[in-house]
């Protein structure tokens, strides 16, 4: 299993995080594949004087990696990977409730 410190690495570029339940100390490791809904092209700096976006930063800060990057693998000790749609704490949530109902938890 890859380490935490090695997955969050980057975190503010990779979007990578990691949902833990206190009650049962189970972790979940989350990664935001390209591309996100949100469009961040128009994402920069403000110029005063002409009120336009000025200075993107492109692939900087996108909160997401390419779907090779993905550190979710078999190889790193991941068995249940799973691609989710809408909120992935909904998918997380769900996810937790069926490994407790299969853990009797």
């Amino acid at each position: 299993m890859i380490e935490r410190k090695e997955f969050m690495r980057d975190r503010d570029h990779t979007g990578r995080e990691i949902v833990t339940f206190h009650e049962t100390g189970k972790s979940y490791y989350v990664e935001y594949v390209e591309p996100r809904s949100m469009d961040k092209r128009g994402w920069g700096d403000i110029d005063p004087a002409t009120k336009k976006v000025t200075g993107t930063y492109g692939a900087k800060y996108q909160g997401a990696i390419k779907a090779e990057e993905s550190m979710i693998i078999e190889e790193n000790g991941f068995n249940d990977i799973r691609e989710g749609s809408g909120s992935p704490y909904s998918t997380i949530n769900a996810m937790h409730e069926e490994w407790k109902r299969n853990n009797n938890w």
